[in-house]
């Protein structure tokens, strides 16, 4: 039976005397850190806390969240991590909906507790995972840990839930994928052939750690032993310090991210020599920005994983030695890699019959890494994992030799005159653009074509270009069709999730706020 819980105890067994967490002045051994996580563990079962139970992490990235996730599997208890973005109307459904009776949370997210506790009874217990004073009435989280007995695995693995990821909910009501010790344990076996890990390896928490895409990354360094560095939020500058101080060799970042990197003036100022990997994912990334960090990060084996939460998340990966302008591996930059071992992908139709390579279907995956399902949704299950493959939603293709080629999400796709515009394909041609620094491309309504396409645009500082500019550089490299009718400019950063990705239902609202429906 497979376990979260497995790969700290081989983290122990293997490296027991070495580095697991670095974070605000304390680094803990994973000899113990192991304690703390049985020590939590200890402590939610002398709260009456049970296998399948759940509890709720609100917090910033930090070495307590890391102890949360194998405390809480060590208890059988099913963590619950939250959206640090959303507003407290939404955080209250999320709790509600999943039935939360607990919450860990830490000092950026005091001010709405009150909101939190009042609206949802059920919370029995709250404990402050802060660096600050704890407020009254909550648990103290050291004092806490220091006051209870080390438990034993509860047991839980296999296809028990382990974590409850809930959806972004951009598209709709937030959706909780409930995910399995197969799953979790799934995903870092099929990492494990093309990220090179081991004790050497000191892994920096840059994207949120309620997001499944860090967690991509959490369980397969833990499994081998290697170093956590965490940062609160990410900060450009925050992030480079941090690799030289600690000598940081992995890294899971997005796009959004990578961007503000290889365009920051003080990257030449810091020493980013000990990162080997870096990859990247959660969406689409601009060849622009990947030419741009090729060239001044020439050292850094950069990788794109592709996936979502219904799949643990990991479905393909593309190896560094495609990310390549030139020579025999060219072309495939601009692909998703291919499938990962334990993961079988295929493009289907509507009627999910698998269409030829090289046609455009639905992107369709099964595996050990397929989630569960949707918590307490049946039909919505049913309906993602029909025929036995999950659907993720997301448009693509394969060529013949398995590389999956994404060209958009399913529902943003943009319907002009009768003709289908991939945002993806028109993002691509504007990040060429050299005055370009953030882009997101969306239909509006028209009362010619019912939707026409509309881009929104952050230029470089120091930097402009007219509208007109704009689509004619994009009119040599698409076709016409799929050009931008109009464009607007933003002067600071397009709106992004706490995942980092670009909010296109936020950019869609002013223009749709008179509309029936946001599609026509």
């Amino acid at each position: 039976m497979t376990q979260i819980t497995q790969f700290l105890r081989r983290a122990v067994q293997t490296n027991g005397n070495g580095t697991a967490t670095v974070f605000a002045g304390r680094r803990h051994t994973w000899q113990e850190f192991a304690e703390r996580c049985a020590r939590l563990a200890g402590a939610l079962n002398a709260l009456g806390y049970k296998p399948g139970d759940r509890i709720a992490i609100l917090a910033l990235n930090t070495d307590r969240y890391l102890e949360a996730f194998f405390g809480l599997a060590t208890a059988g208890v099913i963590f619950v991590p939250i959206n640090t973005r959303l507003a407290p109307p939404e955080i209250v459904f999320w709790l509600a909906d999943s039935g939360c009776s607990g919450l860990l949370i830490d000092d950026a997210f005091l001010g709405v507790l009150p909101t939190l506790t009042a609206e949802i009874p059920a919370l029995r217990h709250v404990i402050h995972i802060g660096e600050g004073a704890t407020p009254a009435g909550l648990h103290a989280y050291d004092p806490l840990l220091a006051a209870s007995t080390p438990a034993a695995d509860a047991g839980c693995g296999g296809s028990d839930i382990v974590g409850l990821y809930y959806t972004g909910g951009t598209t709709g009501r937030s959706k909780g994928v409930m995910l399995s010790h197969d799953n979790i344990v799934g995903n870092a076996l099929n990492m494990m052939r093309e990220v090179e890990v081991d004790t050497s390896a000191c892994y920096i928490h840059a994207a949120p750690m309620f997001h499944i895409a860090d967690g991509a990354m959490t369980f397969l360094i833990t499994a081998f032993g290697g170093a956590h560095t965490f940062l609160p939020r990410f900060d450009p500058v925050a992030y480079m310090r941090l690799v030289a101080e600690e000598g940081v060799t992995h890294s899971l970042i997005v796009p959004t991210m990578i961007n503000m990197l290889v365009h920051h003036p003080e990257l030449a100022s810091h020493d980013m020599s000990s990162m080997r990997d870096m990859l990247y994912g959660a969406s689409p990334m601009p060849e622009a920005v990947i030419a741009r960090a090729l060239q001044v990060l020439p050292n850094i084996r950069f990788m794109q994983a592709y996936g979502q939460s219904e799949a643990s998340p990991v479905l393909t990966l593309m190896p560094h030695k495609y990310h390549c302008l030139e020579g025999p591996f060219a072309g495939r930059l601009k692909s998703a890699g291919r499938a990962v071992p334990g993961c079988e992908i295929a493009i289907l139709d509507e009627n999910d019959v698998e269409v030829p390579r090289g046609t455009v279907g639905e992107i369709c995956a099964r595996g050990n890494i397929v989630m569960v399902g949707y918590w307490q949704q049946p039909e919505l299950t049913a309906r993602a994992l029909r025929s036995g493959w999950l659907h993720t939603g997301d448009g693509g293709y394969m060529d013949d030799e398995g590389f999956v080629f994404i060209v958009d999400r399913v529902k943003d796709m943009i319907i002009t005159g009768g003709e289908n515009v991939y945002s993806a394909e028109v993002e691509e041609a504007l990040y060429s653009h050299p005055a370009v620094a953030e882009c997101a491309v969306i239909g509006v309504p028209d009362a010619q074509w019912g939707e026409r396409v509309h881009a929104v645009v952050r230029f470089k500082p120091g930097q402009e270009a007219t509208e007109e500019a704009l689509i004619a550089h994009c009119r040599a490299r698409i076709a016409g069709f799929k050009l931008p009718r109009s464009v607007s400019v933003r002067p600071d950063s397009l709106p992004l999730s706490g995942a980092g990705k670009i909010l296109k239902t936020e950019l869609r609202k002013p223009f749709w706020a008179d509309q029936s429906r946001s599609v026509s």
